[in-house]
């Protein structure tokens, strides 16, 4: 069988004009430029070198397949080229709350992405609830919670929380002094089935007794309530300094600030497009804090 490997040797010899230079151009040595070039010759039954004391030279017949063998080398290539291609040609799904796919999207940061690494392309994955990585729901996530389980990634920048109403509220009822007088005001807060986030732990630990004037299941949610002037809500500073129809009433909590974080299961921290999404998460790190901070 006719071996498609030997046209390199072939079309190195007819160009570089020895089995010395040959080598040399294909890094091997050069008993195996003279072997790979008997071989075929054997096999097809043709002369297609022969050698001078100039060096060496095609035949009839080498100079009739000669062109073809030039196609068969640039089809070979070319094949190579797209393979290689599809392989990084891919889709990155990248899971984080709502807000922020707005502000990375925004922000030209995706944009710069794709222009760096046009054969991935990044997918959001959006629900109203945590995206389960190890389930293969997404591949990377921005994460600003508690996390679980064996996801590994790096901190980003901060998560960070204050306290916000309208200026329709503030005209009607005025501000809370503190956080301990945020009890004595209608809050808005997340619905119970978000019981066990932060935010809802801090409300039940500092106002057990306040009456609330809307729950939300997303943090958008929480910020329209609050532009409707219905109560006071605690919102990201991300978002609530973005909002001119809020004010802050009261500096950033403590107790709600987490890290944000980009994670990733083991598993698919070897993927080439996870990895690369790493590798451009930390060269933007500085235009990436005020997008997930503030």
């Amino acid at each position: 069988m006719f071996d498609w490997n030997d046209l390199k040797y072939l079309l190195a010899v007819a160009h570089h004009g020895s089995t010395l230079a040959a080598a040399r151009h294909l890094g091997v040595n050069q008993f195996t430029v003279q072997r790979r070039l008997t071989e075929p010759e054997g096999r097809l039954g043709l002369r297609l070198v022969e050698r001078s004391p100039s060096g060496y030279s095609l035949t009839t017949a080498g100079a009739l397949v000669f062109p073809l063998a030039e196609d068969v080398a640039a089809s070979i290539e070319a094949f190579r080229l797209k393979a290689a291609e599809a392989a990084h040609a891919s889709i990155l799904r990248l899971t984080c709350p709502e807000p922020i796919a707005i502000r990375l999207a925004q922000s030209g940061f995706i944009d710069r992405f794709h222009a760096k690494h046009p054969g991935i392309r990044v997918q959001f994955v959006l629900a109203d609830r945590y995206i389960d990585l190890s389930k293969g729901e997404a591949d990377v996530a921005f994460r600003s919670g508690d996390t679980t389980g064996d996801m590994i990634g790096r901190k980003i920048a901060d998560s960070i929380w204050a306290v916000y109403a309208s200026h329709a509220y503030l005209e009607r009822n005025g501000a809370p002094g503190s956080i301990d007088a945020l009890k004595n005001h209608p809050l808005i807060a997340f619905d119970e089935s978000l019981a066990g986030h932060r935010l809802s732990t801090w409300l039940r630990e500092v106002a057990p007794d306040a009456h609330y004037a809307a729950r939300s299941i997303s943090v958008l949610g929480l910020v329209s309530s609050a532009k409707a002037g219905v109560g006071i809500a605690t919102l990201p500073i991300a978002l609530g300094d973005a909002e001119v129809d809020l004010v802050r009433v009261l500096e950033p909590v403590p107790e709600l600030t987490r890290a944000w974080r980009l994670l990733t299961y083991p598993d698919a921290r070897h993927l080439p497009r996870v990895g690369a999404f790493f590798d451009f998460v930390a060269s933007e790190a500085d235009a990436l804090k005020p997008i997930l901070t503030g």
